[in-house]
C-alpha cells in the first residue's frame, strides 16, 4: 500500500527542562508573518503606529488566551479541577518540573477570544467593531495554516484510515495504517482562504459593503473546518456518541453567522471604502475644475 511514513521528532532540541518544538516555532512564525501583513494593512489605511500596536497586542493576547482556555473547556473540562496551573502556565509540575509549552489549543476558543479582545479594543479606542473584525480576518487564516503544520509535526489531530497514496502512517502514535493528513488539508484550505480574502481586500474593496468580508471569512473558514471534520479522528471519547463531533458543532454557529453577515452587508451595509481615511496632511480637492499641475489659474487684471 502506498503511504508516507511519518516519524518526525516534534522537538528540535531540549536543554534541561526547556524544549524547543517545531510547533512552538511554527506558532510564533505564523503570528509574526500575520503581524507584518497586518502592519501593511494599517499603512494602506494611513493609521498611526500607536493604534496598530494596541490592536496587535489585543489580538494576540486574546487569541492565545482563547485558544488555551477553549481546548480545556471543550475537550478536557476536568483539567480545571485536576491541573489548573498547567492551563495557565506552559509548564508541568508533576511528577517533576518541565517546560512543555502550550500543546492544547482550540481554534474555536481562539475565535471567541479574539471577538472579545477586539470588542474591548474597539470600545477603548472608539473604532468601529466591525472594522476591527474585518481587518483581523485578513490574517487569521495565515496564522491558522502555520498552526496546522505544527499539528503535523506533533503527529496529532489527524484523520481516519485511508487508502489514498498520500496517507500518513503516524509511527510515533503507534499507527500501522495510513491516515488522512487532515492537518495538511486544513493548512491548504486556510492558505487558499487567506489569498481569497486578500484579493477581495486589495482588488474588490470598492465593490464590497461593510460586513461582507467578515461573512465570507466565517463561511469559508468554518465551512472548511466543518467539512474536514468528517474525516478527522475524534479529539475526545464523548464525541463518539455524537452525530456531529465537537469541532462541527462549534463550527455551525459561525457558518450561520457568516451567512447573516453576508446578507446584511449586501442588503444594508455601507461601502467599505468609507472607512479608509485620507493620508495625514492631505486635503480633499476643492469643488470645481482644478488647474493643471505646474500652472497658475488665470486672474482677471485690475482695471
Amino acid at each position: 500500500m502506498l503511504s508516507i511514513r511519518w516519524d518526525v521528532n516534534p522537538e528540535i532540541f531540549s536543554l534541561g527542562p526547556i524544549h524547543l518544538t517545531y510547533y512552538g516555532v511554527l506558532l510564533v512564525s505564523g503570528f509574526t508573518i500575520a503581524y507584518v501583513v497586518l502592519r501593511n494593512i494599517f499603512d494602506r489605511e494611513h493609521l498611526p503606529q500607536p493604534l496598530f500596536d494596541g490592536f496587535s497586542v489585543a489580538a494576540v493576547v486574546s487569541t492565545l488566551i482563547g485558544l488555551r482556555l477553549g481546548h480545556f473547556l471543550f475537550y478536557q473540562p476536568s483539567a480545571f479541577l485536576t491541573n489548573p496551573l498547567e492551563i495557565i502556565f506552559p509548564v508541568r509540575f508533576s511528577p517533576h518540573f518541565e517546560v512543555i509549552g502550550y500543546r492544547g489549543l482550540a481554534s474555536h476558543g481562539g475565535a471567541v477570544g479574539i471577538l472579545l479582545g477586539l470588542l474591548w479594543w474597539s470600545c477603548k479606542h472608539k473604532k468601529p467593531y466591525l472594522w476591527a473584525l474585518e481587518r483581523i480576518v485578513l490574517v487569521v487564516p495565515l496564522a491558522g495554516a502555520f498552526v496546522r503544520i505544527g499539528n503535523l509535526m506533533n503527529s496529532e489531530v489527524y484523520g481516519c484510515e485511508t487508502t489514498l497514496p498520500w496517507g500518513f502512517v503516524f509511527v510515533r502514535n503507534g499507527e500501522i495504517l495510513p491516515r488522512h493528513p487532515t492537518q495538511l488539508y486544513e493548512a491548504a484550505a486556510y492558505l487558499l482562504i487567506f489569498f481569497i480574502l486578500r484579493y477581495l481586500y486589495l482588488r474588490q474593496l470598492p465593490k464590497l459593503k461593510r460586513g461582507m468580508l467578515f461573512g465570507v471569512f466565517l463561511i469559508l473558514l468554518f465551512g472548511a473546518r466543518f467539512a474536514i471534520e468528517f474525516i478527522k479522528n475524534d479529539q475526545a471519547e464523548f464525541e463518539q456518541s455524537l452525530f456531529f463531533n465537537m469541532g462541527q458543532l462549534l463550527s455551525l454557529p459561525f457558518v450561520i453567522a457568516g451567512a447573516l453577515f453576508l446578507w446584511w452587508g449586501w442588503r444594508y451595509g455601507k461601502p467599505e471604502l468609507g472607512w479608509i481615511p485620507s493620508p495625514a496632511g492631505s486635503k480633499p480637492p476643492a469643488a470645481g475644475k482644478q488647474p493643471a499641475a505646474g500652472k497658475q489659474p488665470n486672474r482677471s487684471k485690475k482695471r
